[in-house]
């Protein structure tokens, strides 16, 4: 007797809420991780002031402050995206029609936060 094997037909579709919660889940990894690096870059201020010259030399690269901005962008996402959970979960947001607004709102609001902060930044960082 041949046994069968139960194939499911069901695949998720990228809809903005599942989006949403992709990103969240990948922003809040990447917090966790930019923690490591900040405690790294702290724990350089008990090793004395030429050590912690030498690791603020490399921060400020232009390459770390590109890297500012994506860490801009991922505090703002995470934090507007996390508000619109809580709101979801305590307020009327869970309806398909105004979950996927919220979501469109969080996308927009974090766009233009994200671009008005990274603005300052680049010049910054290129020195424009």
């Amino acid at each position: 007797m041949k046994k069968v094997v139960f194939q499911p037909k069901v695949r998720y579709k990228l809809h903005p809420g599942y989006l949403a919660w992709i990103l969240h889940r990948a922003t809040g990894v990447l917090l966790g991780l930019y923690l490591f690096l900040h405690i790294w870059v702290i724990h350089h201020l008990s090793q004395g002031e030429k050590a912690f010259n030498e690791v603020m030399a490399v921060v400020q690269s232009p390459l770390f402050h590109l890297l500012e901005i994506g860490l801009l962008a991922t505090v703002v996402y995470h934090g507007l995206n996390g508000l619109r959970v809580v709101f979801m979960d305590y307020g009327n947001l869970a309806k398909r029609d105004i979950m996927q607004k919220a979501v469109f709102a969080v996308f927009a609001v974090s766009a233009i936060l994200i671009l008005a902060g990274a603005i300052p930044m680049l010049r910054l960082a290129f020195g424009i």
